[in-house]
């Protein structure tokens, strides 16, 4: 079988893009800022040569693009994804160079707000990928998060208790998953439409009771507590990785369990394996004993669950307030990891923190004064999604039977 020239092609016009990028770096210095206040140790700053580092970058895009077009080409295998991580790497070193060239790069915090914002991606992935494993296209990502965020606001705000607010944001995401669920399960209405119109009824009913209800009621049904966050001992204290992964939120501790549970499930476990069968051949999973209907409501409904919680770090964990339409098109962003991922929710969850870390970048570019306009700014995310799942995932394909309703003979 040919494989698919997607990758190599894509690499190629990123390629030729950076190395218009790299000559406009111009001769000034990037400082590097790595250690914060709780380090173990303090780190220097590092200083590099903003045009050297980059035309180094640019020699990794070169080896890691001439490795693709001689696998795929010559080869006919398919690009490994370290292959396509380290071409990614490069070409981000390369273009922070060009943009905080003369500046100083606060790297550690950059990357803990990366983290921040693709903590809802996450969730919103990992829902994704118990939804289409067992055969069912989540569209309504950006529903079921926007349902727990609004919900966990109004309960946390009423009850005074964040958990109580988390414990309401999975019941509203695992309903908001119900009803994609039945309409494509029981009434076989299709799932992509299903989908969509789930999201415009949640932002319409969200921004209603918004409107009628929290507005005029902020002190007592929009003022929700936030979770602090938890320093892990010893481990909180390295540096880069500590500030990064081990002093943050309760949500984010649940988010790491949530990615390692996941995967285990799926791939570990014999509950995982039906499931995976569902999503394949639900005939032949039918014919063995397995109920394909349970099976289907049931991964479902977890998937809405996760994506609920996911939906609380907006209002417990970040902002501290429900908005209107605050998710933002995070669902669909989410589902881009998913499908960037393939399916998987450790490579999902990776592509989710890429996609987190373009969402950052704006800020931290605007923070340093950036010539680029803001507009570009605001559409870099939605730019890397296309460029990623258009061309960098190459030819994947999903389960078999998602979006393939099941008939029982």
């Amino acid at each position: 079988m040919k494989q698919s020239k997607k990758t190599p092609i894509a690499l190629i016009v990123l390629l030729l893009a950076a190395s218009l990028i790299v000559p406009n770096v111009g001769g000034e210095q990037l400082e590097v800022q790595i250690a914060t206040r709780t380090d173990l140790f303090p780190i220097p700053n590092i200083i590099l040569p903003s045009q050297g580092f980059a035309t180094v970058m640019l020699a990794l895009m070169l080896a890691m693009t001439a490795l693709s077009v001689y696998l795929t080409f010559v080869r006919n295998k398919k690009t490994p994804l370290i292959a396509v991580i380290a071409f990614s790497f490069g070409l981000i070193m390369a273009v922070l160079a060009w943009l905080f060239s003369g500046a100083t790069m606060t790297f550690t915090t950059l990357l803990a707000g990366s983290l921040a914002l693709a903590v809802p991606l996450i969730f919103g992935s990992l829902s994704g990928a118990l939804s289409e494993r067992v055969g069912i296209i989540n569209i309504a990502i950006e529903g079921q998060l926007l349902a727990g965020a609004f919900t966990s606001a109004l309960v946390a705000s009423v009850t005074d208790s964040v958990l109580l607010g988390i414990l309401a944001a999975m019941i509203a995401g695992a309903l908001v998953a119900s009803i994609l669920a039945v309409f494509s399960i029981k009434y076989l209405v299709d799932q992509i439409i299903t989908g969509v119109v789930i999201n415009v009824l949640i932002i319409g009913l969200t921004s209603f009771l918004f409107s009628t209800l929290l507005a005029d009621n902020i002190s007592l049904l929009n003022q929700p507590p936030r979770f602090e966050r938890i320093s892990i001992p010893l481990l909180g204290q390295i540096p880069v990785i500590g500030p990064v992964l081990f002093n943050q939120t309760l949500i984010v501790y649940l988010m790491y369990l949530a990615v390692a549970g996941v995967f285990l499930a799926l791939f570990k476990t014999r509950w995982g394996l039906r499931l995976r069968s569902v999503g394949e051949y639900p005939k032949a999973s039918d014919t063995v004993g397995i109920n394909v209907f349970r099976t289907r409501y049931m991964s479902v409904m977890i998937g809405g669950a996760l994506a609920g919680l996911g939906g609380s770090f907006f209002t417990l964990g970040q902002v501290g307030a429900f908005g209107k339409e605050m998710t933002n098109g995070a669902g669909y962003i989410a589902l881009a990891a998913l499908i960037f991922g393939r399916w998987n929710p450790v490579y999902a969850a990776m592509a989710a923190l890429l996609f987190g870390f373009a969402l950052n970048l704006q800020y931290a570019l605007q923070i340093v004064g950036s010539p680029l306009p803001s507009e570009f700014l605001l559409m870099l995310p939605y730019v890397l999604t296309v460029v990623a799942v258009a061309g960098l995932v190459g030819k994947v394909k999903g389960p078999a039977a998602a979006g393939k309703p099941y008939v029982k003979s």
